[in-house]
């Protein structure tokens, strides 16, 4: 004790100030390592280590992994055990090139699609539109190149050589359809002739498609025209006010080509149907396709919660809620809600005008801010319509993450939310758009711990410097 008595006595304040700066500058490195570890991997670095090797030294019972969460009858047991990749979809309602997204860059001055979004698409038109046999038929081996082409007007003039090679070719109306056409009445036009087309091209394939792989795959680029060419028809129809028409149009579509149910028809015809309101035909649909085998999207959750809430939200006030409790009518439209949220946290910012929407681009990501903005720019309306709908999503929708403490880390009726979403959006929405990041991370206990130690240190360095013999005779006493 006299030892150590001495030793503090005989030090000087330049000690104290080392000590202090030393102190602060290893503070600060453990705090940006942590930073660093969660920014990467999610979780606290220290946090980890204690838990997975020293609390089983110390004789602490080690925690066990989380048991997967509930799971809604939508998901699967394949879906619990694999966890999700950010697949990016073709958007089932995506606008038109010519007629929509060009006029909007006129107005604007704005480019309303990214270039990985129209790259995608290139692809898929590649993909679908072309096979193996286009070097026999000149005009598909123009329409081949086209795809291919990054400039619009070399596109179109692709279009019109491979027309002038055969007044039949269905895809260079289509090419047409979608990006010279600067109105919705103008696609139209072009989209019945390359419908006349196709349907000759689909027939003569179906009579030889068994001869060899050649015409199998022949039969297959066929088919994928014809149908993409009925759905652009019926939507078409849907933009021009006819939605009846539309609505007979994809549910003859549906019919006839069952196998193709992964193009997500569907949800074009939900979306007419609430146009209608004709609200058991939706239901009817919903029946079918939110299914424990298929994928879910927003448009099937959001329209099912829109459904549950329609029977209720007339007469829903949350003070009188509050007072007497929910009906079982209303528990099962707040249930329905919250799963809807829980799919995609992104779309009630959108559907309350939170948040301003954009063009929804032509491909989306599920549960992602993306996917978000295109249900938000088509159903926003049907909300509406129905008198108290949003006030009862305003109402109940955040107490979705009150039943998921770490929406990022664990799921409730869905898998955990993926954490990849962010930057797949940022690639699919244009930059002038604000991407929508939630639900956000928490920083871990041991980020806010070291910031702080970090500071207090810093803190003692710098009275040290300013009043060394006061804080001399402070850490003395």
């Amino acid at each position: 004790l006299l030892t150590v008595t001495v030793f503090l006595s005989t030090l000087t304040p330049k000690f104290y100030f080392a000590l202090t700066v030393t102190s602060s500058f290893i503070s600060g490195l453990i705090f940006v390592f942590e930073w660093w570890h969660f920014r990467k991997y999610g979780t606290s670095f220290i946090e980890q280590v204690s838990v997975s090797h020293l609390r089983p030294l110390i004789g602490g019972a080690e925690n066990s992994p989380p048991a997967p969460a509930a799971f809604s009858a939508g998901e699967n047991e394949t879906s619990r055990q694999n966890m999700p990749e950010c697949k990016v979809w073709r958007n089932p309602l995506n606008l038109f090139r010519g007629a929509e997204y060009s006029r909007y860059m006129w107005v604007t001055g704005k480019e309303p699609l990214t270039y990985y979004d129209m790259n995608l698409s290139a692809q898929d038109h590649q993909t679908f539109f072309t096979c193996d046999t286009d070097a026999l038929r000149p005009s598909d081996t123009v329409m081949q190149k086209a795809w291919r082409e990054r400039n619009p007007q070399a596109r179109i003039k692709a279009a019109y050589q491979a027309l002038e090679l055969n007044n039949d070719c269905a895809t260079a109306y289509v090419l047409l359809a979608e990006e010279e056409a600067t109105t919705i009445v103008d696609a139209e036009k072009y989209f019945k002739q390359a419908l006349k087309a196709g349907e000759i091209i689909y027939r003569k394939s179906q009579n030889c498609h068994s001869q060899s792989p050649q015409h199998e795959a022949q039969l297959r680029r066929d088919t994928n025209v014809l149908v993409y060419v009925k759905r652009r028809l019926a939507m078409c129809a849907r933009k021009l006010g006819r939605i009846r028409e539309a609505v007979k149009m994809m549910r003859d579509l549906m019919k006839e080509f069952p196998l193709l149910s992964m193009l997500n028809i569907h949800e074009n015809l939900l979306e007419a149907l609430l146009e209608l309101q004709a609200y058991a035909d939706v239901q009817a649909v919903l029946a079918k396709y939110d299914d424990i085998s298929l994928p879910k999207s927003a448009a099937i959750c959001y329209t099912a919660a829109l459904l549950k809430a329609r029977a209720v939200s007339e007469r829903f006030s949350p003070e009188t809620a509050s007072k007497r409790g929910l009906s079982t009518a209303e528990i099962n439209a707040v249930e329905a809600i919250h799963r809807a949220v829980e799919f995609n946290p992104h779309v009630p910012k959108y559907l309350l005008e939170m948040k301003s929407l954009v063009l929804p681009p032509e491909h989306i990501l599920k549960r992602g801010d993306s996917e978000a903005v295109a249900y938000a720019f088509f159903h926003l309306q049907h909300w509406k319509r129905i008198e108290g709908a949003l006030n009862l999503l305003h109402c109940t929708w955040e107490g979705t993450f009150r039943m998921i403490p770490y929406p990022l880390e664990k799921g409730h009726l869905f898998y955990p939310y993926p954490s990849c979403t962010e930057t797949a959006d940022r690639e699919l929405l244009p930059t002038f758009h604000e991407v929508s990041v939630y639900p956000q991370k928490e920083l871990p206990f041991f980020i806010h711990f070291t910031a702080g130690l970090c500071s207090f240190s810093a803190m003692l360095a710098l009275l040290t410097h300013q009043f060394p013999e006061l804080m001399v005779i402070f850490a003395k006493a």
